[in-house]
């Protein structure tokens, strides 16, 4: 069975629709379903890391472009995302959650993706 623990997007403003300018990326994760999908994968270790690389691509690319990368869990892994350069349009952002895990030394690690349709509006 698999557990939705996330990354969960987290929307600047519930009225925000259209980004321009500088916009704060966040997502989160839900931390009890993530120990009950480790349960049940048999990875039984400590967490060691959780970290959350940020991409962007125009709707119509098959190409991500990274914005870049955050570990810092206690501000939802917060990235900054300068839009100013970008042509108006629809694009997507994908939030790439990683969790590692330590077994028997080994660091191990599962993802989760979660992806957001946006409009860049400058």
């Amino acid at each position: 069975m698999s557990y939705n623990w996330g990354p969960n997007y987290i929307v600047p403003s519930e009225v925000l629709k259209k980004y321009s300018g500088h916009v704060l990326l966040r997502e989160n994760y839900k931390e009890d379903l993530l120990n009950k999908e480790l349960e049940e994968m048999d990875f039984n270790g400590p967490i060691v890391r959780i970290n959350n690389p940020w991409y962007f691509r125009n709707k119509n690319n098959d190409t991500w472009i990274q914005i870049g990368e955050s570990d810092d869990i206690h501000s939802n892994f917060p990235v900054m995302w300068d839009t100013t350069t970008l042509e108006n349009g629809q694009y997507e952002i994908l939030g790439l959650m990683h969790v590692y895990v330590k077994i028997n030394g080994e660091e191990k690690a599962i993802a989760r993706q979660n992806i957001v349709e946006v409009t860049v509006e400058n």
